[in-house]
């Protein structure tokens, strides 16, 4: 599984040797490769103007392009804003509750990150085959996409420890640029032409996860929403900056602490932990690949994240109950 940014090839179609030599000696003789682009083609044929654009066909023999466009920036913040609009809403009926929902078009981004994460990885689990990901700058759905397709295939990142890593690797040392995707919040009234929550989009796929395979987690919703609150406001340093090299000259790592080792704490662990048995063995190893038929339309739609977007607006001390007694019960036994 690969990452990068589009190539710059521009208007003139011009071709860089070290990329087709480097894509080249990924594939061994008679194997074959996909790009998976994360914009449209038309999307893709028209950042030519501006310098990017697309693989020649011709100059990596193997490799296969796919287009799976999904949105970000504007189109992901708006729709952001209309279901956090609607959430806080306490006069609205079922019915239109449901047409809000589904006009806000949140669920269908959740659907369509969630399935082009998975055609990536039925490409490397199922065809054996190596897969390239990337978009436009490759620092927002290029990273989630080979996020969750790492998450639906190995089971050492859905553990507590291993989703951190990933969240380190795929998220902060790939350079997603929290500093501008998260800088106010969808409440807001000025929002920044960045602005865009592309790993609020993320975590709840990883909800979607967490509901469909119970078992297959280590940990719970509540880490959801304490990695959301802190990429928006933190005591750490972990999401700070846009990249490498600005937390590097603001000395971020030298002077602030990290939320990793706040985490790991045995008195703050235990509040993350998915209460139901983890290590079950069939539950836990192998592929997850999740049904995403209920994420179209009425009836079956539902909100996912609920303890995010209705966190003020329903009491959660019933959730928190049954949760606490989930966890006496399984120790019990």
């Amino acid at each position: 599984l690969l990452r990068s940014s589009q190539p710059l090839t521009g208007a003139n179609r011009r071709r860089s040797r070290e990329d087709e030599q480097l894509l080249g000696s990924v594939l061994a003789e008679g194997e074959r490769g996909f790009v998976l682009d994360t914009r449209s083609a038309q999307a893709a044929k028209q950042a030519r103007i501006s310098g990017g654009g697309t693989e020649h066909k011709s100059a990596y023999p193997g490799w296969r392009r796919l287009h799976r466009a999904l949105d970000r920036g504007r189109v992901l913040q708006d729709s952001f804003c209309r279901l956090v609009e609607l959430c806080g809403d306490p006069a609205v009926t079922m019915e239109r509750w449901l047409g809000r929902l589904d006009s806000s078009r949140w669920l269908s981004h959740v659907k369509a990150a969630l399935s082009t994460a998975c055609l990536a990885a039925q490409c490397l689990d199922r065809e054996g085959c190596t897969v390239l990901v990337h978009g436009a700058e490759g620092t927002d759905t290029t990273l989630l996409v080979t996020a969750l397709a790492q998450l639906i295939l190995d089971p050492a990142c859905r553990t507590l420890q291993g989703f951190q890593g990933l969240l380190e690797r795929e998220w902060i040392q790939a350079g997603h640029p929290f500093q501008l995707r998260c800088a106010h919040s969808a409440s807001s009234h000025a929002r920044g032409k960045q602005e865009a929550p592309v790993f609020l989009l993320f975590l709840d796929c990883v909800w979607q996860l967490s509901r469909q395979f119970p078992l297959s987690l280590e940990f719970g919703e509540q880490l959801l929403l304490t990695l959301f609150d802190n990429a928006y406001a933190s005591a750490y340093g972990t999401f700070l900056c846009n990249n490498e090299r600005e937390r590097s000259l603001c000395k971020v790592k030298e002077s602030t602490h990290s939320l990793w080792a706040w985490l790991e704490q045995p008195e703050e662990k235990h509040k993350y932990l998915n209460p139901l048995p983890f290590s079950l063995p069939g539950f836990s190893f192998g592929a997850v690949f999740p049904s995403l038929t209920g994420l179209s339309s009425p009836p079956a739609l539902s909100l996912s994240l609920p303890g995010f977007f209705l966190r003020w607006v329903r009491p959660s001390q019933h959730l928190q109950e049954a949760w606490g007694e989930i966890r006496r019960l399984v120790q019990g036994s």
